[in-house]
């Protein structure tokens, strides 16, 4: 017999985990009760936001636009002192009707979703629902 048959055996922790990781991203994802609860939460927590946002940084514009014509940064005359003026109350409107809109929308959301979110939270600590 002849004895040069060998075996030769490569192993790398680091290499072996990197392939693990990228199979995982490939798997079909399953979502956990835990995972699926915090994707909720944020889900109210974030609602209205860019809403709100949006309507007012429009009014902050648009009052500042009005600001201008007002002190007759851009052009001169009465007719634009009035339409800034105009311009600078519908802006203060944006501005304030920003926060409501965020808490109607916030509060419709979350009385949406709080049945599901109460029965996780209830499956995940084990009390009654």
């Amino acid at each position: 017999m002849n004895g040069d048959i060998t075996f030769s055996y490569n192993y790398s922790a680091k290499r072996n985990k990197e392939v693990q990781e990228i199979r995982e991203k490939y798997l079909p994802r399953e979502e956990s009760k835990f995972e699926e609860l915090k994707r909720l939460d944020n889900t109210v927590q974030n609602a209205g936001m860019i809403e709100s946002l949006c309507m007012g940084i429009g009014g902050a514009l648009i009052f500042g636009l009005g600001l201008c014509l007002v002190m007759q940064v851009i052009g001169s005359g009465a007719f634009l002192v009035v339409l800034g003026l105009l311009l600078g109350i519908v802006g203060m409107g944006g501005m304030l009707a920003a926060y409501p809109i965020y808490r109607k929308i916030f509060d419709k959301t979350r009385q949406k979703l709080a049945p599901r979110i109460l029965l996780l939270t209830a499956e995940l600590s084990g009390e009654k629902f």
